[in-house]
């Protein structure tokens, strides 16, 4: 299960259990606040703070197994990663979620006039 964010703040999420909270730090960026996503059509309440975001639900109310946009963030800056990710079931156990980043362009060599160490 996994969490992943684009430089405009939209957080993607993908995962084969149900979310009732979750919580990350944005690298790169400070967080003014969260909205949209599947955290706000079932019902999550979000705070931000800093570089941290924070989303759980009042009510009980959980985000379905499955993908989609968890949240879309409004940033100071643009978003490298999340790390200190923490997403819970509707019981509050923790679950296992990674930060995603997925492809990464450029080359490795060198040479190229698009090298990247971290190319992948």
């Amino acid at each position: 299960m996994s969490l992943s964010v684009l430089p405009n703040g939209d957080v993607l999420y993908n995962t084969s259990e149900a979310i009732g909270g979750f919580q990350f730090d944005v690298d790169g960026a400070t967080v003014n606040s969260g909205s949209g996503g599947d955290m706000a059509n079932y019902g999550l309440f979000g705070s931000a703070s800093g570089s941290t975001f924070l989303a759980f639900s009042l009510s009980g109310g959980t985000i379905p197994a499955g993908c989609g946009t968890l949240v879309n963030l409004d940033l100071s800056g643009d978003a490298t990663g999340l790390y200190n990710i923490v997403v819970s079931d509707a019981t509050g156990s923790q679950l296992y979620f990674e930060y995603y980043e997925g492809e990464i362009p450029g080359c490795t060599d060198t040479d190229a006039c698009n090298y990247n160490a971290d190319a992948t």
